[in-house]
């Protein structure tokens, strides 16, 4: 069972990344407006095409990640990944954001821990230590 809600939340991980990924370089100017940080001039969308490429990339790789079951790489990979929401949170909040855009990033560092704590659990699991 905790291997299911696992590879449910690192599933839901993986395609909200590509599903921003895909945002992003479709519709770069709202992409922008929905993650917090509005542009001032269109000639900045590069940057959020860059940032599409690079969140396409970290969702690909988790997917390849859970396809292969290495829990291990994805706990430390849920934890590590906290450093993104909360700089992303930081950054919205001085745009001016809403506060309802700087929440949802602490939502995120929530969510990833939780996801560490499953996948710890899982991989403890596997190595026969449930308390370790």
């Amino acid at each position: 069972m905790i291997k299911k809600i696992g590879f449910t939340l690192v599933l839901l991980m993986a395609l909200l990344q590509g599903f921003y990924g895909i945002f992003a370089f479709i519709d770069p100017i709202t992409f922008s407006t929905v993650r917090g940080t509005d542009l001032v001039s269109t000639q900045d969308i590069d940057w959020i095409q860059i940032y599409a490429s690079r969140t396409l990339f970290v969702a690909l790789i988790i997917g390849v990640l859970i396809y292969s079951k290495a829990y291990n790489i994805l706990m430390w990979a849920a934890l590590f990944g906290v450093v993104m929401p909360i700089t992303d949170g930081l950054l919205a909040y001085q745009a001016g954001a809403a506060l309802n855009v700087v929440v949802k990033h602490g939502a995120t560092v929530l969510y990833l821990l939780i996801t560490f704590l499953v996948l710890r659990a899982i991989v403890n699991k596997d190595k026969g230590d449930l308390f370790r």
